[in-house]
Parts: structure tokens; sequence; C-alpha cells
């Protein structure tokens, strides 16, 4: 099945998700189907989310591949819906995404190519494998605009550790493939991560029991879901209660789509 075969989220021409099924049914298909920014908004959630529900009890299912049209995978997450009024609904539908990645039966690799930024990033760490091409960029840069990045503070340092995890969110410093390989957020740096992913797919899951693949995807993220989970729950208290009652997070969030500079108060 291709690409135009099935479509989440509306008509062909209007979703922001393309889906389909490939190795008999073995492996599901995902991409980010609007470029070139493939922004991850409330409607790009909720065609993953939908996706990924419709496909979850799938007999037969070895794995999900997520990658994007165009140059880049994402560009982050839409930064109006991030503005006091929306953000406690953006958080709860991004948040749930990522909660039912974690939890996804079947292993979830991302092919990465270009920039992979906040949201997106976020996203994408939500998988499992990380394939990126040399020219990927990875960052969380929302302190630059006065907030923090929630769900990439509970799955950075799961991902690279403390420190390194410190350093990426506390400068929003943008990372290279190379760099994000040696930290252990990448597993491969390849020409065509895509490509690479169907390899890793076809070498190590094509031909397994699905069900042994559940039960051992279960295993192996025994500690690590419930830590996610229970993280996700504090810091999106945190970003609410308390960083979004604040002067700084609006003003940044304000100035940015002002396109002036912001006036921290420090408060």
């Amino acid at each position: 099945m291709s690409p135009a075969d099935q479509t989440v989220g509306g008509g062909a021409a209007e979703t922001p998700l393309r889906s389909w099924l490939e190795a008999d049914g073995a492996l599901l298909r995902l991409r980010l189907a609007r470029p070139k920014a493939n922004l991850v908004d409330a409607a790009m959630i909720a065609a993953l989310d939908a996706a990924l529900v419709a496909h979850r009890d799938r007999a037969g299912l070895l794995g999900v591949l997520l990658d994007a049209d165009g140059p880049h995978f994402s560009f982050g997450a839409s930064v109006e819906e991030h503005l006091a009024e929306q953000c406690a609904a953006m958080l709860a539908a991004l948040h749930g995404l990522v909660l039912r990645m974690i939890d996804f039966p079947a292993p979830i690799l991302v092919a990465i190519r270009g920039q992979c930024l906040g949201g997106g990033l976020e996203v994408a760490m939500a998988g499992g494998l990380l394939f990126a091409a040399a020219d990927a960029k990875f960052g969380q840069p929302e302190i630059r605009l006065g907030v923090f990045a929630p769900a990439a503070s509970v799955l950075l340092p799961e991902r690279v550790g403390q420190i390194a995890a410190e350093d990426l969110l506390l400068s929003g410093r943008t990372i290279d493939a190379r760099e994000a390989q040696a930290l252990g957020l990448v597993a491969a740096v390849a020409d065509d991560p895509a490509g690479a992913a169907l390899a890793w797919f076809n070498a190590n899951l094509a031909g397994k029991s699905a069900a042994t693949v559940r039960y051992a995807l279960r295993a192996v993220r025994g500690d690590y879901a419930p830590r996610v989970r229970a993280g996700i729950a504090r810091v999106e208290r945190l970003y609410l209660d308390e960083l979004m009652t604040g002067h700084d997070a609006n003003e940044g969030l304000d100035a940015f789509l002002a396109k002036r500079p912001a006036v921290w108060k420090h408060a």
C-alpha cells in the first residue's frame, strides 16, 4: 500500500499525516505530510494519535516507521498554541500522544532529515530508535522563548543522561547528527535514514512473533514507562500552574510572535 492509499486526519489534500501498511501488514508507516515545517500542532497531534489508536491492536504488527515529507522532520510545535489561552489543551494533547507512543505495543522507529526541533524532537524521542541523516539538527529551543520543554525535560535525561540533558535544555542549543549519536540520542547516521530504519526492521524484526515482540517491549520498558508517565504529569503542572502564571513566559511568546525583543522582568 502506498502513501496515497490511506490517509489520516481528513481528505488527501488536507491531511497532516500519511499512513499505510507494508510488509504484509507487519510495518505501519506514518509520515508527517505538511512540509516544510511539519508543525506538531493540534491537527498533527490528533492525526498521529488516531493512527496509533487505529493500529494498536493489529495482529501481526511488528513495528512502526515514522518519517516526514520535505527536507525537515519538524520545526516544532505551534507557538500560537502555547499562548496562555490554549496551552493547557495543547499540552494535554501532546503529552497524551507521547504517552501513547511510549506505551505502544510495537517498536516505533523514527527517520529524521533536516531540523528536528522542539515538539518535533519530543515526538521523535517518544519513539524508539532514531535514524538520522548527516544534515539532521536536533534541539529544544523553548528556553529562548521564555518557556521550557515539558516532555523533553522527562525524555531527554532518559535518553542522554542528566548532564547532557541539562546542557541541551538550558542552553537551547542545536546539535548535529554526529553529536546526537555520540550522546546516544541517535542510533545511526545514514544518507537515507528511512532506508536505514527499514533495513533494521528487516534484519531484526521481520519474521519474528509479534506477540513475543510485544512482551519483550513491555519487559524492557517496565520501569521506563511509569517514570515517563509520572514525570510528564509533574512537568505539565509545573508549566501550567507556575511558569505560565508569571510574566516572562507570556512576554517571551508574545515577543516571538510580534518579532520583537523580549523584555524580561525575571518573574
